[in-house]
């Protein structure tokens, strides 16, 4: 049955299958109850993420005994915060202590890219990159794997690469830029420990969680796993490796034609796109933590969908932005409280599936079953085909989200709108092209230091002013593939704005950060340095204003 429904893709199939979404998870104290709920409340500490993360000194039930005799001693079963601090320090650990010192023993100090680098303080400045995966580096102590009640941690055997700062375990998205890095540095042993525990994740839960936390567990990321096996082989060109990952990367399709797609009709013909959903309930908590969407005045029913949209929006892995919001008049219009995610088909998200579909038609085909390979081109020919009718818009010369509440397309900026350059999921030379001319007439491309997420400015991070690695590097890496001069010359010119806008910052703050550094930043910007390294220059110069890249990581949400 599986096997039809990978190939074959009918839509009686489709319509036929079960979806089967994640459990949510059960855990009373990292994902619900009275314990989680009076410590945010409380506001004990700055970040959310803090008590989350502590470890259990106790089992879960005795911790849970304790509370409860504590609480009932207090006025409406109100801990009042001195108490609930003392009660913290008995039952819980500080972060962190769920890791082992580890540095990766693959790294070394010359790596070949440097060489490739011709600009002295830019070679100088990859080789400070490159030292930066040391620090970086995780392993996951064993007490994690035989005690996970006492962990929000999920055990994964390999050590690995985290993003930093308050994001202590594994992400999912982010790693394929930290891979491909590694994979530069020549730590393909760390590399290949990274991809064996997302595999490991896929056999476990079906699909990879949004990160190595069980508050995670409902939610997955933009599926990047077959294209970091993609990066792995084409280092390594190691086929028992590829034979062995295969079974996992087809169940994570799986999960995603199975569980985040949806139908479409355009002048009569049906089509099948994906999208993010979601499907959990609202824990008590909600109100408390997202003051700011105005939760009182929603209906209960309501509060539940934009609980559960936001969550859609966080696996996308742009949370939080205006791109997912539906005002009541069905337009991109709006506030956080308009979040409808799953009402929207993105053109990364099936720009990424139509790239897997090609890709997983490629390792088959090395693999020599041929058979396979042409269902997943077909796949792919199907999706590309999709993508035409529902997002493509001749007239403009981009891929647009599609709003299935209005059955129309969106029409702001977002580098998104590109994202099928990237994938190379189109028909026709010229609709790249097109696409080309889109990007140098939207505006997007008049800020000295990058792109932004959007011309937006609403208060969110995946918005204007804020660049994002992710977004430039799929867009250079676009546009660097097409056979123009024109679109080649743009690619470089934006890889020497960002490269010079990180490299600067770098100098001043001595430190790589999330928006303009750390974890994927690294692998973006070793990327960029391998790929045009030729040509980039530091040339003197400043971060202009007119584009902010901010140094400082917003937290304001913990979505659980």
């Amino acid at each position: 049955m599986h096997r039809l429904i990978v190939f074959c893709f009918s839509f009686a199939l489709l319509a036929s299958v079960k979806s089967v979404f994640p459990p949510p998870c059960d855990s009373e104290i990292y994902c619900n109850g009275s314990i989680l709920h009076q410590v945010q409340t409380a506001k004990l500490f700055d970040d959310d993420k803090y008590f989350v993360d502590m470890k259990l000194k106790a089992k879960p039930d005795d911790v849970l005994l304790a509370f409860h005799n504590l609480s009932s001693k207090s006025p409406h079963f109100i801990v009042p915060p001195a108490k609930l601090r003392e009660f913290l320090d008995a039952y819980f650990e500080k972060p962190g202590t769920e890791f082992d010192t580890w540095t990766p023993p693959d790294w070394h100090d010359k790596p070949k890219f440097l060489g490739r680098i011709a600009d002295q303080k830019l070679r100088d400045w990859a080789g400070k990159i490159h030292n930066l995966w040391k620090p970086l580096g995780r392993k996951i102590r064993a007490s994690v794997k035989d005690h996970p009640e006492l962990y929000s941690q999920i055990y994964t055997p390999h050590p690995f690469v985290v993003p930093g700062g308050r994001f202590r375990e594994l992400y999912y998205w982010d790693s394929y830029w930290v891979i491909n890095g590694l994979l530069l540095s020549e730590m393909t042993d760390t590399a290949y420990g990274m991809i064996q525990n997302f595999l490991y994740l896929v056999n476990r839960y079906g699909f990879i969680p949004n990160g190595g936390r069980i508050y995670y567990e409902r939610r997955s990321q933009p599926p990047f796993l077959t294209q970091m096996v993609e990066s792995y082989y084409q280092v390594t060109k190691d086929k028992d490796f590829l034979r062995a990952a295969l079974p996992a990367l087809e169940k994570e399709y799986r999960f995603w034609m199975q569980n985040r797609s949806m139908a479409v009709t355009i002048n009569g013909t049906k089509h099948v796109l994906n999208r993010y959903h979601v499907q959990v309930g609202l824990p008590s908590f909600f109100c408390v933590s997202l003051p700011m969407i105005s939760c009182f005045l929603l209906s209960s029913d309501r509060k539940e969908q934009v609980w559960m949209d936001l969550k859609a929006g966080a696996e996308s892995g742009w949370d939080f932005t205006s791109r997912w919001y539906i005002d009541g008049d069905g337009r991109n219009n709006g506030t956080l409280r308009d979040t409808r995610t799953s009402q929207i088909l993105p053109t990364d998200l099936n720009a990424l599936l139509c790239l897997n579909e090609k890709t997983l038609a490629s390792f088959h085909r090395i693999l020599g079953d041929g058979d396979s390979a042409a269902s997943y081109d077909q796949a792919a020919a199907r999706r590309q085909g999709a993508m035409e009718s529902v997002m493509w818009d001749a007239e403009r010369g981009a891929w647009f989200d599609y709003n299935m509440m209005t059955h129309s397309k969106h029409s702001e900026f977002y580098p998104s709108n590109l994202a099928p350059v990237w994938a190379q999921c189109y028909s026709r030379p010229e609709m790249a092209e097109k696409a080309v001319q889109y990007l140098k007439g939207s505006g997007a491309l008049q800020f000295p230091n990058g792109v932004p997420t959007s011309l937006r400015e609403s208060g969110q991070q995946w918005d204007y002013p804020n660049a994002w690695p992710p977004s430039q590097h799929m867009l250079i890496s676009g546009l660097s593939k097409l056979p123009s001069e024109d679109a080649k010359q743009l690619a470089f010119d934006l890889a020497q704005r960002w490269i010079k806008t990180n490299w600067l910052a770098y100098m001043k703050y001595d430190a790589m950060f999330e928006k303009l550094g750390f974890g994927w930043t690294n692998g973006v910007a070793l990327q960029l340095l391998d790929q045009f390294g030729e040509t980039l220059t530091a040339r003197s110069g400043r971060v202009s204003s007119g584009l902010l890249l901010p140094l400082v990581i917003s937290a304001t949400l913990m979505l659980q």
